[in-house]
């Protein structure tokens, strides 16, 4: 197949990019670079610089048989603080997305969603039927795209796929995490390995958990991008499906913490810093209908080995 990818120069769209490549599908990347590099995208894809907003239309005039929708602006606090940013570059490029799509005979979308949709979940593990009530702009922009592809697809025939995901982390041969603003847990605890920062601030140890910290679903960045694939081989002319995408099994911060200390060898000092408001206890999805719709499950659940790949990315881009 041919392929759009939006927002391909980022994290999660390069591996994509990259697995769909090494799938045999022809990728073109469409990425204003904004928050992504073009030294990630594939070698083997073609990159074509711009907003998406602006260039979907003009790109998709070339004749493709689906769109893999990453292009997003996602920084929470961002999102509070600059709202009107976040509408704009998530909902309102979406929309243009879409009618470039429907006016160009595009068949098939794979959207890029989140589970910050949810909210403070009612319970854990999290299906997908469970009631969305987002506590920030960036989940709130996130579950209106959901809606209006909902809307699209009955009404225009596209196959539109939904992934909600949870924690991404690691890397796949050669692609990995690296964003200018960086708020992801792995990766600032590796930036403390690597001396970059003094220590770990650990948002409160006095949660209903175990340990006392946050519990959260961490998947790895391939096992997600093989989610792309098959959602893009099973959809539906006329249906918007929606998949969680998780591990299904939570890992704490201090599991966290500890798993990068034993794969990196090195000290990483740590300490208790105030809760986040609106920080949930225990985030972990339940990938039950992924995993019986769509045949997909997690290859790689374990932390140490998710933070292995991920510790290997950064050490070879440090050479």
């Amino acid at each position: 197949m041919k392929l759009l990818v939006t927002g391909g120069a980022g994290y999660v769209g390069s591996v994509c990019a990259a697995r769909l490549d090494e799938a045999g599908h022809e990728v073109v990347v469409l990425d204003d670079l904004s928050t992504g590099h073009a030294d990630a995208v594939p070698s083997g894809c073609r990159l074509v610089t711009g907003d998406v907003a602006e260039r979907a239309a003009e790109v998709l005039a070339e004749g493709f048989d689906g769109v893999l929708h990453f292009a997003a602006k996602s920084l929470v606090a961002e999102s509070m603080s600059d709202p009107a940013l976040y509408w704009h570059g998530n909902v309102v490029t979406t929309l243009r997305l879409l009618d470039a799509m429907r006016e160009r005979g595009v068949p098939r979308l794979v959207f890029s969603s989140t589970a910050a949709v949810y909210g403070q979940p009612d319970s854990v593990p999290i299906p997908e039927d469970a009631p969305t009530g987002p506590t920030n702009t960036y989940g709130a922009t996130k579950l209106a795209i959901d809606q209006a592809i909902g809307s699209y697809a009955s009404a225009y025939g596209i196959a539109a796929t939904s992934l909600r995901y949870f924690n991404v982390a690691g890397a796949h041969d050669g692609f990995g995490e690296r964003h200018t603003v960086e708020t992801h847990l792995i990766p600032i605890v590796l930036e403390v390995a690597r001396g970059l920062r003094d220590r770990v601030h650990i948002a409160g140890e006095d949660w209903p958990t175990p340990d006392g910290t946050c519990v959260r679903d961490y998947i790895h960045v391939r096992d997600l991008a093989q989610a792309h694939l098959l959602a893009l081989e099973k959809a539906v002319p006329g249906e918007h499906r929606i998949y969680n995408l998780g591990n299904g099994t939570g890992f704490s911060v201090k599991q966290v913490v500890d798993a990068c200390r034993s794969v990196t060898g090195r000290d990483i000092p740590a300490e208790t810093a105030e809760r986040r408001p609106g920080d949930p206890a225990t985030l972990v999805a339940s990938s039950e209908r992924a995993q019986r719709e769509l045949g997909w499950s997690p290859q790689r659940r374990e932390i140490e080995d998710i933070v292995r790949d991920a510790w290997k990315f950064v050490l070879d881009r440090a050479q």
